[in-house]
């Protein structure tokens, strides 16, 4: 008998499903290109991480209980964030605990594991070339809930160097916060607003085309500055870069030609996963 793939669920974040649903569909067309049945749970909310980082863990509660819920049966959870899959890997059980519902922690201590895209691809697949095209010069930046609350090391930069056409460049400072923060973007500006044009400046010394991270928060900040300041740059998610595959010229024959030919009609992952 043929043993079954492991179902993982997308835990596509807020930001993500609200602004930047490319993101999403990046992640979906990448693993079905890898042979991963990838399903997305419709009843999934937030993780409660702004919540409890303002320091409201009880108003967490019903989003823990819903995030079991709706990841119930998967093999495993992943995340395009590493701040999302950061607050469910370690801040769920902060907030079971407070709870003192017994059930709610044994509920998280036994929920599948959650992994962020890059510690997916590289430690549970064992993938670090994914088939990707993307002849661009790029920088990386290593967000703050990547870097030091998951730890997710090298991981995204090994993939990146392996993306056939794409030229990566060293970041100056790439270990500094970016400064968003989440609700710290808002209640202290000034600060934010001079530590994402620090980092502004450091990404367009590199001289790269695109800037690359494993947050789309960290990204909408930057970019924003970015923009401001006309650098032309681009900003994209690194799942919207692994996602990209090189062009293929099709011979124009009659049988490619025939709208009856086997093929014709096959959509593609990313419209699959929108229906």
């Amino acid at each position: 008998m043929p043993i079954p793939r492991p179902r993982v669920g997308l835990m596509v974040t807020c930001l993500n499903d609200a602004l930047f649903p490319d993101t999403g569909r990046a992640v979906v067309s990448l693993l079905r290109r890898l042979g991963v049945d990838v399903e997305f749970p419709a009843a999934q909310t937030c993780c409660g991480q702004p919540m409890v980082n303002t320091g409201y863990l009880d108003d967490a509660v019903p989003l823990v209980r819903n995030h079991l819920d709706a990841f119930a049966g998967y093999d495993a959870i992943l995340a395009p964030s590493g701040s999302c899959a950061g607050s469910v890997r370690h801040q769920h059980g902060l907030v079971a605990r407070r709870s003192e519902d017994p059930g709610l922690v044994r509920g998280v201590e036994s929920a599948p594991p959650v992994y962020e895209l890059s510690e997916y691809l590289v430690d549970v697949l064992g993938v670090v070339d994914v088939g990707a095209y993307f002849p661009h010069r790029v920088t990386y930046h290593p967000t703050c809930h990547s870097l030091r609350m998951l730890g997710v090391g090298d991981r995204p930069t090994r993939l990146l160097r392996a993306v056939r056409g794409l030229t990566l460049l060293d970041l100056p400072g790439s270990g500094e916060c970016c400064g968003f923060g989440g609700t710290f973007a808002v209640k202290n500006s000034e600060t934010s607003i001079a530590m994402g044009n620090d980092k502004a400046r450091h990404v367009r010394s590199t001289g790269a085309e695109v800037l690359v991270a494993g947050d789309n928060s960290c990204l909408m900040h930057v970019g924003g500055l970015l923009s401001r300041q006309r650098s032309g740059m681009r900003v994209m998610h690194l799942a919207e870069v692994l996602a990209q595959t090189e062009p293929v010229v099709e011979r124009r024959t009659e049988r490619a030609a025939d709208p009856t030919s086997v093929g014709s009609a096959v959509p593609d992952a990313t419209t699959e996963a929108v229906r």
